[in-house]
């Protein structure tokens, strides 16, 4: 039996999603890439989760995809299971965040991006190969690592198929904050905490927004959200009582 899988944990309204294969530094085998929208859509129904993490075990984060079935990778192309995990992590209605230490290098960098956040140790080491192997980056993998980090710096390290330690990354906005590594998980409760308090309403109308997957009757319905749910008055009263809120909105379903 392999030992390569991901694995989940739940701790209040955060789910981790920890991808585990020891002895090839985690990288994603075909099943695990088959797994992991299987698991986003029990998590992303399930109402007591407010947020995920996506982490590597033993200190890696994931050192890229398993390249075993080579014939198949290269028959897929853009419908390649890996591109339709990565889509499936992207349209996560949740905001997501990727802890990374250690590698986290093609596949595991494809994951990484598709997050929301990304908080990076200090020990990460993050890139995209596929030009070291022949092969052509996804376009909808391409067109996203060039919308978060531009396109000069995207064709940097795609051209090149370097390496970028995380203070690099940082810089170029491939993560978005750089700790030591110790610090790391303490830094990634606090936000998925901040998260869990602030109104679910907000932060699902700001992540689809943002991801430019609200037209403009599903921003209208957003809107008549906030007037019909008093979400915004319970907000204000908690604000001039000096009080946490309490938020009770939860999503109900694309109409």
């Amino acid at each position: 039996m392999s030992d390569a899988e991901l694995t989940v944990e739940v701790a209040g309204p955060v789910a981790t999603v920890v991808i585990r294969n020891p002895g090839r530094r985690n990288a994603m085998t075909p099943a695990m890439w088959r797994q992991l929208p299987v698991l986003l859509d029990g998590l992303e129904a399930d109402p007591a989760v407010h947020a995920l993490v996506l982490t590597g075990a033993d200190g890696t984060f994931c050192a890229g995809a398993d390249l075993g079935d080579l014939d198949e990778l290269l028959e897929a192309g853009d419908g390649s299971i890996a591109v339709a995990a990565e889509e499936r992590l992207a349209a996560f209605a949740k905001p997501t965040l990727a802890a990374i230490q250690g590698a986290c290098v093609g596949g595991g960098c494809q994951l990484a991006v598709a997050c929301d956040l990304r908080i990076a140790a200090v020990d990460a080491r993050l890139g995209v190969p596929p030009a070291r192997l022949g092969l052509v980056y996804p376009a909808p993998t391409t067109r996203r690592l060039a919308r978060l980090i531009g396109p000069s710096a995207a064709k940097h390290l795609l051209f090149t198929s370097e390496l970028i330690d995380a203070e690099r990354a940082l810089r170029v906005g491939l993560v978005d904050e750089v700790l030591p590594a110790d610090a790391v998980s303490a830094r990634v409760d606090a936000i998925t905490s901040a998260i869990a308090q602030r109104s679910r309403l907000t932060v699902a109308a700001a992540k689809e927004i943002i991801d430019e997957r609200a037209d403009e009757a599903r921003t209208a319905w957003w809107h008549g959200q906030v007037r019909d749910s008093g979400e915004a008055r319970e907000g204000v009263a908690a604000a001039n009582e000096r009080r946490p809120p309490r938020f009770g909105w939860a999503p109900p379903g694309r109409p």
